[in-house]
């Protein structure tokens, strides 16, 4: 198909495409600059097919570099500019980049030994050529970005994401929320991270305008909202908390017509506090290996599912299943999914992708379960599965508990060795107002079963937590000894 962001401009040059620190871009503003990196990445000798990593921060700089990969046929490697020199320096190495496009500020965390190009100045004639090429149209099935995963386990491994994978997600999700010409989308998750990215795509193929922020900041983002006239929103519980609290007894505007909630399982009590006060909450299930979400709750079933993430996506399909076999509605399992906007599989990975990938299958390492009706509900990462005693206890379920008591800001449960159950929970806590841990054992005996009750609680100052606001389990276990 054509080139996205070249037929986009053909269609509504004059359109907002972005907005940002007050300023506001146009499609054809978005499409010249695109141009300019164009000559200035094949003077820089890159060429179709290479790989391309990008250390940037959100700006129009960054949409423009990814723009500009994808026009002259390169791949774009997402680097989290939250990583360490060594881990991003193992990841340009394993998938091979030629080079980094690296703002000013992150060059720092390029090694010597790895080659980098800044964007600024963009008109540096000694770094220009009018020998370019311009990938006038998109082959749905090559490879157009690679993401690395977290990495829970092991070294992260690079997921593929194809045009067409990209392509179907923005489809899938505009048949599920719907699509106007007044929609406006406020991105302040990051652009290297799957779910920035697809709003980043999503506004050329739509032609809708994008509000981009550098991060996440609750007041600017409640006052850009307004502002803004935002339509929809993509966050995870943190920040909708944040947003929450920071909103206090005000309500926004009935323009906000979507909060895409990702990132995990919430809290019931956070998605009754929305309901009250009428906020039109999304909630979605999705991951780098899905090119974003691939299950999402309608808008009539929004109010009547909560704590689900609803049905998948019209071009897709999910399934749960244990050892091989289908699961009987309401049973746990793992969650298996198939449609367009899957990966193809992990860069250099063929063991990885025959395991994740089964007859047409993607195995994620989720648990879960679907109700009689077909309604999706997470429970949680296999990963961060914890067995006591022989039973699965998880630990989104112990955190939505502790979570409603009122004085508890922040929540994570892992399992911790012990003796004679293999693993019990271990509850660690970020308090709104003082708080004792025997309260909160008291508390979460009246909810949950005697083996799921935590067996010890760690009171810290903040949850490790990735660049997209998702609690990190793995990380917890290093606080044991930082806690109070």
């Amino acid at each position: 198909m054509p080139n996205w962001l070249v037929q986009r401009t053909y269609l509504t040059p004059d359109r907002i495409a972005v907005r940002f620190k007050e300023e506001n871009y146009t499609f054809k503003q978005i499409h010249d600059k695109v141009m300019i990196f164009c000559q200035r990445l094949s003077a820089e000798g890159i060429k179709h097919r290479d790989i391309v990593a990008v250390l940037m921060r959100n700006s129009v700089e960054m949409m423009a570099a990814v723009h500009a990969l994808n026009s002259i046929g390169a791949v774009a490697l997402l680097l989290n500019h939250r990583l360490t020199q060594r881990e991003i320096q193992w990841q340009v190495e394993d998938s091979g980049a030629k080079c980094v496009l690296v703002d000013e500020e992150f060059k720092e965390l390029v090694c010597s030994s790895i080659t980098y190009i800044t964007l600024e100045p963009l008109h540096n004639s000694d770094k220009m050529t009018a020998d370019i090429y311009i990938q006038r149209e998109f082959p749905l099935d090559r490879v157009a970005t690679i993401m690395y995963t977290s990495g829970t386990t092991g070294n992260p491994k690079a997921v593929q994401q194809t045009y067409g994978n990209h392509w179907w997600s923005a489809v899938g999700s505009a048949l599920n929320l719907g699509l106007s010409e007044k929609d406006c989308w406020l991105a302040a998750v990051p652009l290297f991270h799957i779910s920035g990215l697809s709003i980043l795509y999503r506004s050329v193929i739509y032609g809708i305008t994008v509000v981009l922020h550098t991060g996440f900041d609750e007041k600017r983002i409640n006052l850009s909202i307004i502002k803004d006239k935002v339509t929809i929103i993509s966050v995870v519980t943190a920040m909708l908390t944040k947003l929450l609290n920071e909103l206090g007894p005000s309500y926004y505007p009935n323009y906000l017509r979507c909060v895409l909630l990702g990132g995990g399982p919430a809290p019931v009590s956070l998605l009754e506090k929305c309901k009250e006060k009428e906020i039109p909450v999304f909630q979605t299930y999705g991951m780098t290996e899905t090119s974003s979400q691939i299950v999402t709750l309608s808008p009539e079933d929004s109010l009547k599912k909560l704590g689900s993430a609803g049905k998948p996506l019209f071009p897709c399909q999910i399934q749960i299943r244990k050892d091989g076999n289908m699961c009987a509605p309401n049973e746990p399992g793992e969650i298996v999914v198939k449609g367009p906007n899957v990966t193809r599989g992990y860069y250099k990975r063929e063991d990885e992708t025959a395991k994740s990938i089964r007859d047409g299958w993607f195995y994620t390492g989720d648990f879960g379960y679907i109700d009689e009706e077909g309604f999706l509900y997470v429970l949680d990462r296999r990963s961060d599965l914890i067995i006591s005693g022989g039973e699965n206890i998880y630990p989104a379920e112990i955190e939505n508990i502790l979570l409603s008591h009122p004085s508890v800001k922040e929540a994570g449960v892992i399992g911790i060795q012990n003796a004679k159950w293999g693993q019990v929970p271990c509850g660690f806590i970020v308090r709104n107002n003082f708080v004792q841990a025997e309260e909160l054992l008291n508390f979460c005996e009246q909810h949950l079963a005697k083996y799921k009750i935590p067996r010890k609680i760690v009171f810290v100052k903040a949850l490790p937590r990735n660049a997209s606001n998702k609690l990190v389990r793995r990380k917890l276990k290093e606080m044991i000894s930082e806690g109070e």
